[in-house]
């Protein structure tokens, strides 16, 4: 599901209403608990949180006139989407997450290797979700990239 958005309200105003909830309060989630310095924007068509030009000038390796994507969130066809780069470049976060998973949700963890997919609305475990964004600030994220991308 592609929504052409100008901003995350815009976006949040295109959701099916269904969806609408759950992704305000995912990305109220987001934005109570994400570092400083990231900065929220559209990215990629999604709502997404970056690291700004001005923080890290040298951008995205595969487009570097594109700030350091870090986190997005999207409604996709069947579910909700959190996509977090710092969980894919982080075993000891991705394992961290995995095993503390089945403590705040009903249902299996169904995620790729960035992404985190809820099928079910009412099974999003918002508190987890705070703890996983707190968990890397700007400078642990470039650093990671760097030693990973470099």
């Amino acid at each position: 599901m592609k929504i052409e958005a100008t901003s995350p309200d815009d976006y949040i105003s295109k959701l099916p209403e269904d969806r609408v909830d759950p992704m305000i309060r995912l990305r109220g989630v987001i934005n109570q608990n994400i570092p400083d310095k990231y900065e929220e924007t559209m990215s990629y068509n999604m709502i997404g949180w970056v690291v700004p030009h001005s923080v890290y000038p040298d951008g995205y390796h595969c487009d570097p006139k594109l700030p350091l994507p870090f986190i997005n969130i999207a409604s996709q066809k069947n579910f909700i989407a959190l996509y977090h780069s710092g969980i894919y470049a982080d075993q000891a976060l991705h394992d961290w997450f995995v095993a503390e998973y089945p403590k705040h949700a009903k249902r299996k963890l169904d995620m790729g290797k960035s992404c985190i997919r809820f099928k079910k609305m009412d099974d999003i475990p918002f508190d987890l979700i705070g703890e996983l964004i707190s968990k890397m600030s700007v400078d642990e994220w470039i650093a990671l990239y760097e030693k990973n991308v470099k």
